[in-house]
């Protein structure tokens, strides 16, 4: 299954009863909530290339930014093509072309490490390996996110924060089931084949 069939199998969470919150036909793209998934593994992609390939952080600017920052084609435009089109800006940008496997992989990565520094390891491990999802509550996954990745996935997404915590409390556990089928982490080679 590649990435595209398991963003596009998200309806949107937070509240149901909500119209805006309803899976969007497939004429209107994917639901807010898949971007908000998406979004979570560019935000945390970018965070690993930012800590291989970069200086920390420039004095004099906030920590979060722009996170286009040091991806070759990607300065605040979209480089455009497949998944990069779902999603317009600087995270669509990151998304798009021949990195794309690569930002899938170190995203997850990132994801997961995050999540494990944050006290959610057994959650996050139960995801990736077989058997069933643990859950992470609403509260928990915002303080393993930071307010810093919420904002950025709000202000990326148009999902106020319950909705966002909402939704990716829902469908995050089963997101990163279906991207590691094989109970591991994909190689970039089968991250890329993916996207």
């Amino acid at each position: 299954m590649g990435l595209l069939d398991i963003l596009n199998s998200v309806p949107a969470g937070g509240v149901s009863n909500d119209p805006r919150a309803r899976a969007a036909p497939p004429s209107q793209g994917m639901s807010p909530t898949a971007k908000a998934l998406l979004a979570l593994l560019a935000i945390y992609a970018m965070k690993n290339l930012r800590r291989a390939d970069a200086p920390p952080t420039q004095p004099g600017r906030p920590a979060g930014g722009n996170v286009s920052a040091g991806v070759p084609g990607a300065q605040g435009g979209t480089l455009g093509g497949g998944l990069g089109d779902l999603l317009r800006g600087t995270l669509g940008g990151v998304l798009g072309g021949a990195a794309a496997g690569t930002v899938l992989n170190g995203g997850l990565g990132g994801l997961l490490k995050q999540l494990q520094e944050s006290g959610q390891g057994d959650a996050a491990r139960s995801w990736v390996g077989s058997g069933p999802n643990k859950t992470v509550s609403q509260g928990d996954l915002a303080n393993a996110l930071g307010t810093d990745t919420l904002d950025e996935l709000s202000e990326q997404t148009g999902m106020n924060r319950g909705d966002l915590l909402s939704g990716l409390s829902q469908h995050l556990p089963r997101f990163v089931d279906q991207l590691t089928p094989d109970g591991r982490l994909p190689t970039e080679e089968e991250a890329h084949r993916m996207v």
